[in-house]
């Protein structure tokens, strides 16, 4: 067989790793565009992951707490993200946070109290598959609170996250920025997919029908709780694995943990896909 552009059989059983069946593909020059992507991209991930133990273990060592929110409009990546961020880390000092409806007891107390008992302990690292932010936007949108309370957390929030700031708790706040066109297209593959069937729920068909209800109340989010002491990023997630390189990056350039010199990939987050909030930001949704 002629061995010019192809891989033989042969070829598979001497690649030893990723690496290699990546520069045999260069090497033949075959046009594999998304199979060298997807390489590329298990690389980066492997190689951010390394960082984000090492991470880990600098804020085990050093007691501090860091709280990671993932917030966003639904089948935005939030879990997905989440799950690539905790795959090798260890449990006994990483936890996720995704709180179900508050209980009828709950829904009497302070609206922060049942987020407050979830907050990172001492040399650990939390992250939040949503948060208190909940009552920003999917709840007024979905008439889940009354404006009172709408508008008493808002006046609450920064000040909350002030008192956290004070204390030491280091809080990185993640939106995650899609397309109308991009979640209709993810709402439909999680139907055709039995598997995803449950992470299909009657708010997520009302995700485009209100879809600029949602942008509204996401702007008045942004503009009274983006502040210089918990700032809110964005990260444009219309391609999930680059979101999820990119969210890495930026948690991991926040940072100054031990051995980040000898980190084997880059670790300053794009700026065409992860920035901070301005209002003259131009954002996917």
């Amino acid at each position: 067989m002629d061995k010019k552009g192809k891989i033989t059989a042969q070829d598979f059983l001497n690649i030893k790793s990723n690496e290699e069946l990546l520069t045999l593909i260069k090497d033949k020059k075959i046009p594999f565009k998304s199979v060298e992507k997807d390489l590329i991209y298990e690389k980066e991930l492997k190689d951010l992951q390394v960082e984000l133990v090492k991470l880990q273990q600098w804020i085990a060592k050093n007691k501090k707490r860091v709280a990671v929110i993932f917030e966003g409009r639904d089948a935005a990546g939030k879990g997905g993200n989440i799950r690539r961020f905790m795959e090798h880390l260890n449990p006994r000092s990483s936890r996720l946070v995704a709180l179900n409806k508050p209980t009828e007891v709950e829904m009497g107390q302070w609206y922060f109290q049942r987020y407050i008992k979830e907050l990172p302990n001492p040399g650990e690292i939390v992250f939040f598959d949503r948060s208190w932010y909940n009552r920003a936007v999917v709840e007024p949108v979905m008439g889940f609170c009354t404006d009172a309370q709408y508008r008493k957390f808002l006046v609450q929030v920064p000040e909350f996250e002030h008192m956290l700031y004070e204390d030491g708790v280091v809080v990185i706040k993640f939106w995650l920025s899609i397309t109308k066109k991009e979640q209709l297209k993810r709402f439909e593959a999680r139907m055709d997919n039995p598997l995803k069937h449950w992470k299909f729920s009657p708010v997520d068909k009302k995700g485009q029908e209100l879809w600029d209800k949602y942008t509204y109340y996401k702007g008045e989010m942004f503009s009274n709780t983006h502040t210089t002491y918990c700032p809110w990023t964005i990260i444009k997630t219309n391609s999930k694995k680059t979101a999820r390189l990119e969210a890495m990056r930026h948690v991991l350039s926040k940072f100054d943990y031990e051995g980040k010199e000898d980190a084997m990939t880059y670790l300053n987050p794009d700026p065409n896909v992860v920035m901070r909030y301005y209002r003259s930001v131009v954002q996917n949704d």
